[in-house]
């Protein structure tokens, strides 16, 4: 049977009308047909050429003009704008591109030369240790829900721009639950919600460095982080890291360094826990330098077999340390919510540049979490999450111990959402060519070498390492990956 259509009404006709008129002109006077000041034809002449209403026609000419193609005013013919007051037309020849480079600031050419690979490729593998992915099936959807829900319906005065800080609810919420989970203790008022660790570690770059004052990274580190300060111009100290974290002993001395950024509860990538007296060195460095400690805390809620270490900033006495907290690992990296807590004399300056950068984070997610925290549904969920992560865990030990060569080793899986795996039968150049083999068979592992500040040292040469999350994979995917990453080995050694 023939479907039926309904003849376009009179107005969308009158619409497609115009449409047509508006862009015909539109184009003759691109094109130079209608050179400027040429006289265009009047409304009604025009209309009874094209058998249109005159309506359809002004409204046609008055959208021109509103652009700035045509000049009009009352009692008086319309005529083509001159050229410097019309805008290119769309269907006007595309300009070539200039081959010249584009005119940046100092942080813009920086950002515009640094190495930044892409964490993930466009192609999605069919099993992927993407770290800092999370499982979808994993996310609190229905209490999620049932919160959102509730915020959604409730009654607001008005809708406006919130306050740069954050919702109150979330900061309070949030001071209390800092107080139980990471042994942290500071005022609402200290607390800071920012679009993920990423803006936070940005606003801390942008305030805290100049160019040319120098800053201390761990090595190897977070490669998006260490990019980060660099962009401002300051130089990175990388200082480099073993079982227990940041070599505190290596720190610069000089008064040029102004920060250092750590992650002591979990180093990242290799899993070190920074020690008590390492981190009180740390925390004397920073009084003594007038340096600041940025502590970030990224996966402190999941540590196996045993309670998770307090913050750093926890035993900070003099106000030196800078708090770093997300919701990525433990709800979802797309919710975009992070948080800072900040001594006290910081407060108004990260307040003011967050208002500057996005004016707020998004409220009604704010108040979701929040309403989350306090009803005790957040923390239920990290314990869930918590034992999920830790059966993916023992699997991904179990698939190593039995496909893989028993000179392989596997580091930092006391804790955090991924492992290192060092394969010290291959040299760190082999790891772009195996991570392409592995993946060729769709399996998606990730090379070590692009987190580290510089080539290996002939003194301390490092084998080849992979960094694999296992955080969004089945316990079964788990299994089959290994297996396929032991195969292409096998194929090399």
């Amino acid at each position: 049977m023939d479907q039926f259509h309904m003849p376009p009404s009179p107005g969308a006709r009158a619409r497609r009308a115009g449409r047509h008129i508006y862009d015909l002109l539109r184009s003759q006077i691109a094109d130079g047909t209608l050179s400027a000041g040429a006289q265009v034809p009047s409304t009604r002449a025009l209309a009874a050429d094209l058998g249109v209403s005159r309506t359809t026609v002004t409204a046609a000419y008055e959208q021109l003009a509103a652009e700035g193609f045509l000049a009009t005013s009352v009692g008086r013919v319309a005529r083509v704008a001159s050229p410097l007051a019309a805008p290119a037309s769309p269907d006007a020849q595309p300009k070539r591109q200039s081959t010249s480079a584009p005119t940046l600031s100092d942080f813009g050419r920086r950002v515009s030369a640094a190495d930044m690979p892409g964490l993930a490729p466009a192609e999605p593998c069919r099993i992927d240790f993407l770290y800092g992915a999370v499982a979808t099936r994993d996310f609190p959807a229905l209490a999620w829900r049932r919160a959102y829900q509730a915020e959604l319906l409730r009654h607001q005065r008005r809708l406006s721009y919130a306050a740069p800080e954050g919702e109150a609810s979330l900061r309070r919420s949030l001071q209390g639950y800092l107080r139980r989970a990471r042994g942290l203790a500071c005022d609402a008022e200290q607390i800071l919600v920012v679009h993920g660790s990423q803006q936070a570690i940005d606003l801390c770059a942008r305030l805290l460095l100049n160019a040319g004052d120098a800053f201390v990274f761990e090595e190897p580190g977070y490669l998006m982080a260490r990019r980060c300060f660099e962009a401002t111009g300051a130089e990175a100290l990388a200082i480099p890291v073993d079982a227990q974290g940041l070599n505190t002993a290596m720190l610069p001395t000089d008064d040029r360094t102004r920060l250092a950024y750590v992650t002591p509860s979990h180093q990242f990538p290799l899993g070190g826990v920074l020690p008590i007296g390492r981190r009180l060195e740390l925390l004397r460095w920073a009084r003594t330098h007038r340096a600041w400690v940025i502590e970030d805390d990224y996966d402190g809620e999941f540590r196996y077999g045993q309670r998770p270490i307090d913050a750093l900033q926890s035993i900070d006495t003099d106000g030196r340390a800078i708090y770093i907290g997300t919701f990525s690992k433990a709800l979802s990296p797309q919710l975009r919510l992070g948080y800072l807590v900040l001594p006290p004399e910081l407060v108004p300056v990260f307040r003011q540049a967050k208002r500057l950068a996005d004016r707020h984070a998004p409220v009604l997610e704010q108040r979701v979490l929040a309403s989350l925290i306090d009803s005790g549904a957040y923390e239920r969920h990290v314990r869930r999450t918590r034992r999920a992560h830790e059966r993916r865990r023992a699997a991904l030990l179990d698939a190593m111990a039995r496909h893989l060569l028993s000179s392989a080793t596997v580091i930092g899986a006391a804790a955090g959402l991924h492992v290192v795996l060092w394969l010290p039968f291959l040299r760190p150049q082999d790891e772009p060519s195996l991570v392409a083999a592995v993946r060729a068979k769709g399996v998606g592992v990730y090379a070590v070498s692009p987190l580290f500040a510089g080539p290996p040292l002939r003194a301390q040469p490092r084998p080849a390492g992979l960094i694999l999350g296992y955080a969004s994979l089945s316990v079964e995917e788990i299994d089959q990956g290994m297996r396929v990453l032991a195969e292409v080995i096998a194929e090399r050694v």
